[in-house]
């Protein structure tokens, strides 16, 4: 996947919207996650220690980060499933995260995060 990707494009436009604070980084953390598992959407797909690393850095990012209690949980639970170098892991992570993302970030950081998800199940 790109930069321009519709679904991260569109986590990416809420960002200035959002005042600063919980949301904020909250919002934020559904990109950096939403890329994460995209990446692995691509042909071919990443090598398997450059998965790991940028797993281990978006954990370590996702540390420093201030968000809503259940965004965090459901982060958490991200990070470990995408462990696993898998196409259909992405696609079971974003599913997950749309409620999650919906609830602290709206309804536009859940339609964002759903069109991830859509896209991943049709293999794009």
């Amino acid at each position: 996947m790109n930069g321009w990707d519709p679904a991260a494009s569109a986590l990416l436009l809420l960002l200035p919207q959002t005042g600063r604070g919980p949301k904020r980084g909250g919002i934020f953390a559904l990109w950096l996650t939403v890329r994460v598992a995209q990446d692995l959407l691509l042909d071919p797909p990443p090598a398997e220690r450059a998965h790991r690393r940028r797993v281990l850095a978006l954990e370590r990012r996702l540390s420093s980060l201030t968000m809503p209690p259940p965004l965090r949980r459901a982060l958490a639970t991200a990070v470990s499933q995408l462990r696993e170098a898998r196409a259909d892991t992405a696609a079971q992570v974003l599913s997950q995260l749309v409620a999650p993302a919906r609830e602290t970030g709206g309804p536009e950081a859940g339609d964002a995060v759903a069109l991830a998800a859509r896209l991943a199940r049709q293999g794009r």
